[in-house]
Formats: C-alpha cells, sequence, structure tokens
C-alpha cells in the first residue's frame, strides 16, 4: 500500500481504537462499581450483557493495536527503520494482551454459573477477589509497552517532520508521562486520580493524530527528502 493509504488506515483506527477502549471501559466499570467482591460480582450479574459486549469491544481493540502496529512501522521506516521495527514490535505486544481477557470471561462464569458446575459462594468469592485484581495488573502492563511505543513513534514523527511539529512534541511528551507513570501505579507508588488524569495529554495527541492521518496523510521524511534533493543534483 502507498504511503496515504497506510495514514488514512491508521488515522482511522486510532479513533476507532480510542472509541471502542473507552466504551468498553465504561461498560465493565460500570458492571464491576460495587463495594465488595460479592457486590461486584452481583454488578456483572445484572449487567451480563454488557460485560458480553466489553469484551467484544476490547476484543477490537487488539486487532486495532496490531493493525496500528503495520501501518506506523509503514510510515515512518523511512525515517529510522530500526526505531520504527520497534515501534512495531511493542504495539504487537500490546495487542496480544488481550489475552487478559479469559479473567474477564471467568468473571462472568463466576457471576453467572448456575446448577451443578457452579461452585459454592465462598470459593465464587476467592477466585473472583484475585480475578477482578489481575485485570488491571494484566492493563498497565499492556499499556506499559504501548507507552514505550507510543514514545518511539512520537520521535520518529517529530525526527521526521512527519506531521506538524507542535502535535509531535505533544505527543512525545504525553507518552514520556505516560512511561514514567506506568509503572508507578503498577508497584503502588502512584494512585488517586492522576492515574486517570495522566492519560489526558495522550488524548490530546492521539485524537487530532488520527484525524491529521485521515484526512492530510504525512509528510515525505525529512532525511529521505534530503537524499532526493541530493540525487537530483548529482544528475
Amino acid at each position: 500500500m502507498t504511503r496515504r493509504a497506510n495514514a488514512r488506515i491508521a488515522g482511522f483506527t486510532f479513533l476507532f481504537y480510542i472509541a471502542v477502549s473507552f466504551t468498553g471501559m465504561v461498560l465493565s466499570s460500570r458492571a464491576a462499581s460495587g463495594e465488595g467482591t460479592a457486590a461486584k460480582l452481583a454488578g456483572i450479574a445484572a449487567h451480563a450483557s454488557g460485560v458480553r459486549a466489553a469484551v467484544v469491544l476490547e476484543l477490537l481493540g487488539g486487532f486495532c493495536a496490531l493493525v496500528l502496529a503495520v501501518t506506523l512501522y509503514s510510515i515512518t521506516r523511512d525515517v529510522d527503520p530500526d526505531l520504527a521495527m520497534l515501534v512495531l514490535v511493542f504495539r504487537v505486544v500490546e495487542g496480544v494482551g488481550v489475552v487478559s481477557l479469559q479473567r474477564t470471561l471467568g468473571r462472568l462464569w463466576l457471576a453467572t454459573a448456575t446448577g451443578a458446575d457452579a461452585p459454592d459462594p465462598a470459593a465464587a468469592n476467592a477466585l473472583a477477589a484475585l480475578l477482578l485484581k489481575l485485570p488491571s495488573w494484566s492493563m498497565e502492563i499492556s499499556a506499559s509497552f504501548f507507552a514505550v511505543g507510543s514514545t518511539a513513534f512520537a520521535c520518529l514523527l517529530l525526527r521526521g517532520r512527519l506531521v506538524p511539529v507542535a502535535l509531535a512534541w505533544v505527543g512525545v511528551l504525553a507518552s514520556i508521562l505516560v512511561l514514567v507513570a506506568l509503572p508507578l501505579q503498577l508497584v503502588g507508588i502512584l494512585r488517586g486520580p492522576f492515574t486517570d488524569l495522566m492519560w489526558i495529554p495522550m488524548l490530546a495527541f492521539e485524537v487530532p493524530l488520527g484525524l491529521w492521518l485521515l484526512f492530510k496523510g504525512v509528510a515525505v521524511p525529512a532525511r529521505a527528502e534530503v537524499r532526493g534533493r541530493a540525487g537530483g543534483s548529482l544528475r
């Protein structure tokens, strides 16, 4: 595919990824919003259809990460092929993180199981307590790989002058903020509202970037343009 086609696919995928991820997060949070394990299981049972929808949306998000891995590599490889490959690898690992969906499905089964196969309440609560915590850890780990890939990608945008410089700088700073904050959140040092607020700069980068790629595409990388001019002068 052409650079323009890859840029358009990447732009649409950025926006679609944000939409499905946000919607899935809202559905999951609403279902498990109770206080205590038993209340959370009851909420999941009451919103079982919403949890199933969230699973589908998260699966679509994983597909989006893989599509971005390929398209972002395509539009940045002329700037630095090694760094572009690093972006691809980290975005692939981010996409593979959807394997944690089995834990969401496990919680759903615990909340809705009936009959002879249903675990006793004490066992269900013990298993649910673990499954309710594990997805948070897996999400933070997957997001850490995203943060590394996003930082490298934003640096490539800046180095190659592929998009407006101001937008690329927003991406660099937003990605570094998330990259530093996520490990601190994972080990329990960083808590509270900041763990949600730190994503706002990333949103301020990815939404305009998605629209720019979709409608404007990307410029010829600065380095490639210089090589082209040099080749023309030699001829």
